[in-house]
């Protein structure tokens, strides 16, 4: 094993239960994450300023390989765990960059439907800055890159607060190439759907073509937030991993299925319209 830990990289795209996947996982004994929900900022050390978040394994150096795997390294002497689990939707979009630093990485990929993903992201589009969320995030943050993100904050929330027409921030969640320009032209539900289009096309791709099969569980939402038990046991079980069983059912407690088909109330007629031609090909987004 090159790392004196085990990866394990929830991949999925925004509002797609990877944050509660997260949490029942790491729940396990042996099992450790960060204290926020997301590190972007890692995984862009030494890339701060480019454009998107669709990284290529070329933009990787020896300094930036040292200084994530440090990251992860950290965490599992911290909390004395063996498992290190993260999630960052993000990197749905750079999955050859993550796994290039990671080649030994355990991947969990969730999948949820489109027009809900969609419509639950369309509220964190238009949300207003949430200062104890940012705080934890902070943290985390490469001393040296803490300028340039501030700056980003302010610029994004003053495009919400002064330019949107509906109110919403320039960018919210992973950043797919091209995104200023959709932005621009596009209502923000087809900008919603759209960036579900690109999280979960690029991340299939590359299980498809590089990633074996042994090191990567598809996960459905829909069937997760039915079954979470049954589910969350087939991931440990397929993956050789131990855990405690009446740990994992305290936890799947919480899990609620009450969110599937959500976006039929939440959005309107012209907003459900413009998001089902958009997504019409593959709503799911799932593939056996």
């Amino acid at each position: 094993m090159k790392n004196k830990f085990f990866p394990i990289i929830i991949i999925g795209a925004p509002r797609s239960g990877t944050n509660m996947l997260r949490d029942i996982i790491s729940s396990q004994p042996g099992f450790g994450t960060w204290p926020c929900d997301e590190i972007n900022y890692t995984w862009r050390y030494g890339n701060s300023g480019f454009p998107d978040d669709e990284l290529t394994p070329g933009k990787i150096t020896p300094k930036i390989e040292k200084y994530t795997r440090k990251q992860f390294s950290n965490i599992a002497r911290k909390y004395k765990v063996d498992y290190v689990v993260e999630k960052t939707c993000a990197n749905c979009l750079r999955l050859e960059y993550v796994d290039a630093l990671f080649p030994d990485a355990l991947y969990v990929n969730i999948v949820r439907d489109g027009r809900d993903a969609a419509s639950s992201a369309l509220k964190r589009w238009e949300a207003p800055l949430d200062i104890p969320y940012l705080l934890k995030k902070v943290r985390f943050v490469p001393p040296g890159d803490l300028p340039f993100y501030a700056a980003r904050y302010l610029k994004t929330h003053a495009h919400r607060l002064f330019f949107s027409k509906e109110k919403s921030l320039s960018i919210w969640g992973p950043k797919f190439a091209g995104y200023e320009d959709i932005v621009k032209t596009k209502s923000i539900i087809e900008v919603c759907g759209i960036q579900w289009l690109r999280c979960v096309e690029k991340s299939r791709e590359v299980f498809e073509k590089r990633i074996a099969p042994r090191r990567c569980f598809q996960l459905k939402y829909e069937n997760f937030v039915l079954h979470p038990v049954k589910q969350a046991a087939g991931m440990f079980d397929y993956f050789k991993l131990p855990y405690d069983k009446s740990i994992l059912k305290a936890e799947c407690k919480n899990v609620w299925p009450g969110s599937v088909g959500k976006w039929k109330k939440d959005l309107s007629p012209q907003q459900q319209e413009l998001l089902s031609n958009l997504l019409k090909a593959d709503p799911s987004g799932f593939r056996a």
